[in-house]
């Protein structure tokens, strides 16, 4: 981890889920989510307390595990208070949700990791009680009701509004709850006009129109495949196994929630576009494109 000053008051450190800090003072900080797991928030308090810093709060942008998987041990040893935003305070004070709502269902043992299900922590909702210097936006798409936050600095913290190349080349698919709601919040993005923005996974920069771009022609690219897929009635599960096969991707517990889910959110959002339809057959649940 490597702490990166880029305003007068913000920095972040660099992580596979970035962090955010903001000065509210010459010796207190909050914290944009707080790492993966007790080892991130470990790390991170290392960092903040060889700058002679102390937390006094955390908001979170969103209640997936690596982004509020640090809290506990944090709240635990600083007494700071967490922050969120509507559905991502239950799923946060309650991360059994997560990947109970992935899975849709109690989920089994393989499922229940670190990467989807986080320790418990006590949140507040954020309301009009951001110190002065922060706000919240609504980046809806990614998950329920994720935010980003702007600072004093003009910096924008973008959580998983965008994803990165490397992540893009990679996987393919990345995680979306609602696609409708992603597309326009690319669009949305389009709009601000900050110095900095600091996507979760994504490098530091001062431009995001590539990759705005980028998130928005994969999205796309997906839909098309999806669509194309159910030229033949196919169920879920043949259209999972069409888009691990056309993608390279190799299937374990944790992908097939995470991708099924996503699937499932592409499927929903072709239905209610009056593209495709669905039908019942020996039992299965059929998908077919709209004649």
């Amino acid at each position: 981890m490597e702490l990166i000053k880029v305003g007068e008051k913000t920095y972040y450190i660099k992580n596979p889920t970035n962090i955010g800090v903001y000065k509210i003072d010459e010796e207190n900080v909050y914290l944009i989510d707080s790492g993966n797991d007790k080892d991130a928030g470990k790390k991170i308090l290392k960092i903040i307390e060889e700058q002679g810093w102390k937390v006094k709060g955390i908001i979170n942008t969103h209640s997936n595990a690596d982004h509020i998987g640090g809290n506990k041990l944090i709240q635990d040893r600083t007494n700071c208070d967490i922050y969120t935003y509507n559905i991502e305070k239950s799923f946060t004070e309650y991360p059994i949700l997560e990947s109970s709502f992935l899975y849709g269902g109690y989920p089994f043992k393989d499922i229940r990791n670190k990467f989807l299900l986080a320790k418990e922590s006590i949140v507040k909702q954020i309301d009009n009680n951001l110190p002065e210097g922060l706000e919240y936006f609504i980046l809806r798409g990614h998950f329920f009701d994720m935010i980003g936050i702007k600072t004093s600095d003009n910096v924008y913290f973008l959580a998983d509004s965008l994803f990165s190349e490397e992540t893009i080349t990679k996987y393919h698919l990345f995680f979306i709850y609602n696609v409708k709601e992603f597309l326009n919040t690319l669009d949305h993005l389009k709009e601000l006009n900050g110095a900095m923005y600091i996507p979760s996974h994504c490098e530091a920069t001062s431009d995001i129109t590539e990759l705005i771009e980028l998130n928005k022609n994969k999205v796309n690219e997906i839909i098309n495949s999806i669509y194309d897929f159910c030229e033949k009635e196919v169920t879920f599960e043949d259209i999972l196994k069409l888009v691990f096969d056309k993608y390279s991707l190799i299937m374990n517990a944790n992908q097939y929630i995470l991708v099924g889910s996503t699937i499932k959110s592409y499927l929903s959002y072709l239905y209610d576009e009056n593209k495709i339809t669905y039908e019942f057959e020996d039992n299965k649940m059929i998908w077919k494109q709209k004649n």
